[in-house]
């Protein structure tokens, strides 16, 4: 399957976009980095934020999962993100250190 613009753009922006929420407007820093590895596209999104506490990194792709109160998002958009780069025989990892920030690492490989 060939990666879809559309699918692409919703991975990203809700990346972003949990960056953006976990800087929490306190002039954090959120990087976005591209580049070609090997058979791969990679695409990072890492943010200097407090971090996810250990005991969520194991669930955060399950649906309906949130750490947000309740009302701030439905939890499902990092589960919808893992289905989309699953789909498209990609992986996206994540790692985070609490006090330290956290980056996604989607991978996605490339077709002739």
């Amino acid at each position: 399957m060939r990666a879809s613009a559309t699918e692409m753009q919703q991975v990203l922006m809700n990346l972003i976009n949990n960056s953006m929420d976990a800087i929490d407007g306190k002039g954090g820093l959120v990087q976005v980095n591209t580049w070609r590895k090997d058979d791969q596209v990679v695409l990072e999104v890492a943010d200097d934020g407090p971090g996810i506490p250990e005991s969520y990194l194991q669930r955060i792709f399950d649906p309906f999962f949130a750490t947000r109160p309740v009302g701030k998002g439905t939890g499902l958009g990092l589960s919808i993100c893992y289905g989309i780069i699953s789909e498209m025989g990609g992986k996206i990892i994540v790692n985070s250190a609490v006090g330290v920030g956290t980056t996604f690492r989607v991978r996605i490989p490339l077709r002739g």
